[in-house]
């Protein structure tokens, strides 16, 4: 008889060998399959998805785990990752959209389950750090899955649930808030039923009717807040789906909080949104839960009723919810419409601190996606993961500075992008000592952009409406030169002091011993945020244009830690950066206004001059001139000594320490870029977490090659003397850059403890985006500036291509005051951040003198 598989290869039309069919016909006649180079071929990684670890005996390696789908072109098949190589995913080596080459693999029987087994990959090798496979398969999932002879009617091994049959369905990979897979339904109302409404009660007869016996009477209610998913799951919890949500509902008689339990959150979250109309019975009541976020709801002016909650169960009773069409919804039910509390960017500094509000902008800035690990989490560990961005209202020439954390919508979280509207609800106003306000998250945040605003209660908003007047007047090719996507992010700004009391207190850095720091960057996960303190003396400094190197090797990916080739900022081959060059020269000709010559051509003549064809191609041979003599200054630049400084003892100190961690320096994923809509698909797959699943569309052209901007890379000797510790310092220059906004602007004389100190060069280049020339620029100041304005990069790309050439002679004015930290004992702020493999950043925020320092 014929395996199954064979049968449906033949009838699928594909060839009937491939490797992972011929690798699950040697599995059974052994217990671990080895596989040599020669035998194990790439396979490409489709699918990475993530559940809670089911209880074993002894040790728990992991709390979550993970299937892996990959596919050889042939078949598709999901493999359960053996825990021992989870570290791969958690530091995003192994993920979708990459070729690996499986080396060792068992089959494991669930011995408890008829007909369920599965393969178990148990060591992997990189191959490539982009698919081979991937771009010739148009579509994945229409590939067949490979399943053992025996097992065809496995409907685990057929459907979107995990491989251990304990568990029930699939995490987000990145977070516990976010919906992920099949089983959460989409939509809108149920289909119209005739509803009953003679027999509704109000909210406000509930609080009465608690504690008694009796029959509940059908609710007509309509939502006015929505909060993020719960994920409550833990071991040796025997529910399927520990989801847990609250919405505030309301009737004409007041508020009260609904929860909405377990599988009734992925049938119904998705369908309940703000502003929808319930029709409720079989729910219970139950006293509230005091110690939770709660909305602000004074504007609405109605009721609260606080004391008790409503609970749609699944069972005992199962809640029977039907979720009213908006054209079912008749004005004499009487139920209050959604109110908003719009505050504009110039009315920010008068609201007091915790407040909540609702705001609407367009965005300017969009950071990357980042996740920090949930404080005083008992295990499973829960990570949040947020993103900064900036947004601006026409109110104030300040932005909004935002804070956001995912808010159980995934869609819209991933497509934030510059030139946007975004919505905002129930934002907490933080008002941040000697810096500019920002707002960030509550639970009940949601956030809404451009295509999703359709329907949404607060389109009819006077504020809005006068925000989309103002949008009106905007030019986007004006808006598009002040935007920015990515790089290293983080607000607010340190405070001027360094406090440390006894007991923790929120915003505190914590000061840890430089040794813990190690375990500290052993222990992040990817794209994990950490900002930590450690005191010491700065004992070296080098200026440089040069990323961080990581090795390009092929790595093993077994239980040991795996090295990840680097995607960082490297040298790039001489063949590729010639025709890099090329393109670049090109664009810059293009790009260029007006050419170094013509910055001192009355603009009459000027403008006779550009309008001839022989001043036009004169015009190009001089843009393309003076960016190729830029070009060849940087690299003299780069090719003499960098600027550096060391302290006199360095040089005996560092045969005695015990340890140098070199993970320290400035990657790709460090530096922002500017948006542009043709980049766009490049520059959200960039900025955002690795999707959990490839699609075609995913695999969109990485983002253009970002120049390396001039920065420091500074040595740390841990205050005993035994560990020291590289860091990277990229101080602020010019004020259209992301990291600007809000930033103390108090001068300072450009000593290098001052530009530590305060994190920028005083004072910021303001340099005109137009390229007008103004009475007291030099030569120097008249050629940057033409550069800068007529380059098409984005602002720090700008900067970067004159600061090889010219920072390195500013970076040689402040080094020599680096003589000034000699001995000197200080702390000093890191910015750790994981970016995947072995890229680590670590940035310094902020130094501080001991003097410097508060003690409480």
């Amino acid at each position: 008889m014929e395996s199954s598989s064979r049968c449906s290869s033949m009838a699928a039309g594909l060839p009937q060998e491939s490797f992972l069919q011929r690798t699950l016909e040697r599995l059974p006649s052994t217990q671990s399959l080895k596989l040599t180079a020669e035998e194990a071929a790439p396979v490409a990684v489709v699918a990475v998805q993530r559940y809670l670890s089911e209880p074993t005996e002894g040790q728990q390696l992991d709390s979550y785990s993970y299937d892996v789908t990959i596919t050889d072109g042939v078949w598709r098949a999901k493999c359960f990752l053996h825990p021992s190589l989870n570290h791969l995913v958690h530091r995003n080596t192994l993920r979708t959209g990459t070729d690996v080459s499986v080396r060792q693999c068992s089959f494991v029987y669930n011995e408890r389950r008829l007909g369920h087994g599965y393969i178990c990959v148990e060591k992997v090798e990189g191959s490539a750090e982009t698919s081979s496979l991937l771009p010739r398969i148009n579509n994945p999932s229409s590939l067949p899955m490979l399943v053992k002879h025996g097992m065809e009617r496995s409907v685990v091994l057929q459907s979107d649930v995990p491989l251990q049959v304990s568990r029930k369905h699939y995490l987000s990979l990145w977070n516990n808030d976010d919906p992920e897979g099949d089983m959460w339904i989409s939509g809108s109302a149920s289909p119209d039923p005739v509803l009953d409404v003679s027999k509704v009660t109000l909210l406000s007869s509930l609080e009465s009717s608690f504690r008694v016996s009796w029959k509940p009477l059908p609710l007509l209610v309509k939502i006015i807040h929505k909060s993020r998913l719960r994920y409550y799951g833990k071991f040796g919890l025997k529910i399927d789906y520990p989801y847990q949500t609250y919405f505030e509902v309301a009737d004409q008689s007041g508020t009260m909080s609904l929860v909405l339990w377990n599988e009734l959150c992925p049938e119904y979250y998705l369908r309940m949104n703000v502003g929808t109309v319930l029709y409720l019975q079989n729910y219970t009541l139950k006293q509230s839960y005091s110690n939770r976020s709660r909305p602000q709801m004074d504007h609405h002016r109605m009721k609260n009723f606080t004391s008790i909650e409503i609970c749609l169960n699944p069972r005992n009773p199962a809640a029977d919810i039907t979720v009213v069409s908006p054209k079912s919804v008749l004005p004499q039910w009487g139920l209050p419409e959604v109110s908003y509390q719009f505050t504009t960017r110039s009315e920010l500094e008068k609201i007091s601190n915790g407040s909540a509000c609702d705001v609407i902008g367009l965005v300017t800035f969009v950071g990357r996606v980042e996740r920090v690990r949930s404080k005083g989490s008992k295990a499973p560990e829960k990570y949040w993961t947020y993103r900064w961005v900036h947004s601006v209202d026409g109110t104030s020439d300040r932005p909004f500075i935002l804070e956001l954390f995912s808010s159980s919508q995934p869609e819209i979280f991933s497509q934030i992008c510059p030139m946007t509207y975004l919505v905002c609800t129930q934002m907490r106003v933080c008002q941040a000592e000697g810096s500019l306000p920002y707002l960030t998250s509550s639970c009940e945040t949601e956030i809404f952009i451009t295509g999703y605003h359709k329907g949404q209660p607060y389109v009819s908003d006077p504020r809005v409406k006068s925000f989309i007047q103002w949008t009106k007047t905007l030019k986007d090719n004006v808006v598009l030169q002040k935007t920015a996507v990515g790089g290293h992010y983080c607000y607010p700004p340190p405070p001027r002091r360094f406090s440390q009391s006894a007991t923790y207190t929120a915003g505190q850095v914590p000061l840890v011993a430089v040794s813990d720091l190690k375990r500290e960057l052993e222990s992040l996960q990817y794209r994990e945020h950490k900002k930590l303190a450690i005191q010491g003396e700065i004992t070296a400094i080098r200026y440089t244009n040069y990323p961080k190197k990581v090795s390009n090797e092929p790595k093993n990916y077994s239980s040991d830690t795996h090295k990840d080739p680097a995607d960082c900022l490297m040298s790039p081959s001489s063949d590729r950066s010639k025709a890099n060059t090329r393109k670049r020269r090109n664009q810059f000709s293009k790009a260029v206004p007006s050419s170094l010559n013509c910055a001192s051509t009355p603009t009459k003549r000027r403008l006779k001059y550009k309008n001839t064809k022989e001043g036009e191609e004169q015009e190009e041979e001089e843009s393309a001139s003076a960016y190729e003599e830029v070009q060849h200054e940087q690299q003299e630049c780069q090719d003499s000594a960098a600027p550096s400084w060391e302290s006199s003892s360095w040089s005996k100190q560092r045969e005695e320490i015990s340890e140098h961690l070199r993970h320290g320096g400035l990657h790709q994923d460090s530096i922002s870029r500017r948006f542009t809509f043709d980049e766009k698909s490049a520059l959200l797959q960039w900025s955002n977490l690795q999707p959990t699943r490839w699609t075609p569309q995913a695999a969109a052209d990485a983002p253009p090659h970002t120049p390396c901007p001039g920065h420091y890379q500074l040595t740390i000797l841990g205050i005993n003397k035994q560990i020291a510790v590289d860091a990277a310092f990229l101080p602020v220059v010019r004020s259209d850059d992301p990291r600007a906004v809000g930033l103390s602007r108090d001068p300072h004389d450009n000593s290098m403890l001052s530009c530590l100190s305060s994190g920028f060069l005083c004072p910021l280049d303001s340099t005109a985006r137009d390229g007008e020339l103004t009475p007291q620029e030099s030569g120097s100041d008249r050629r940057n500036k033409s550069l800068l304005s007529s380059s098409p990069a984005s602002p720090v790309e700008r900067l970067a291509l004159i600061s090889s050439t010219f920072g390195c002679l500013l970076a040689e004015e402040i080094l020599a005051t680096a003589r000034g930290l000699e001995n000197t004992h200080v702390v000093c702020v890191l910015e750790l951040c994981q970016l995947g493999g072995d890229k680590v950043e670590i940035l310094i925020d902020k130094v501080y003198k001991v003097m410097d320092v508060t003690l409480d």
